[in-house]
């Protein structure tokens, strides 16, 4: 599966309603994931409205940088990290969640699926997933 691909699969799930912003990432790549796939909806539950309720982090961005720990076995995962977190804010805007949704300034900057897509995205240029 191409990156494209998982990044509209994951945006799909999102948009239907089927997974929050992080487990539709998690989905994405549970291929890539050693976790059953019951376990990744559970550890990445707490994660819908982003971490702490639209007040912190995307939970998209939370998810891609999940996967990108999976990806390189942790090694080297914080310097993926910080180019995930880059190359996402230069797509969405932000990257905490009540700024892309434009709760303070009634400006929307990214819609969920979109920054589950372009989580995705981030990811795939920043780690190679085989």
């Amino acid at each position: 599966m191409t990156i494209e691909e998982r990044a509209n699969l994951a945006a799909n799930l999102k948009a239907t309603g089927q997974c929050n912003c992080t487990q539709s990432v998690l989905k994405a790549f549970e291929d890539k994931i050693n976790i059953a796939p019951e376990e990744l909806m559970k550890l990445s539950a707490g994660f819908a409205a982003g971490m702490g309720c639209m007040e912190s982090t995307c939970g998209a961005l939370i998810g891609a940088v999940m996967v990108a720990g999976m990806a390189t076995d942790g090694k080297g995962t914080p310097r993926f990290s910080k180019d995930i977190v880059s190359k996402f804010n230069e797509k969405c805007g932000a990257t905490i969640c009540k700024d892309l949704k434009g709760i303070t300034t009634g400006q929307v900057l990214c819609e969920c699926p979109e920054c589950v897509r372009n989580a995705v995205l981030s990811l795939g240029e920043a780690v190679e997933i085989g």
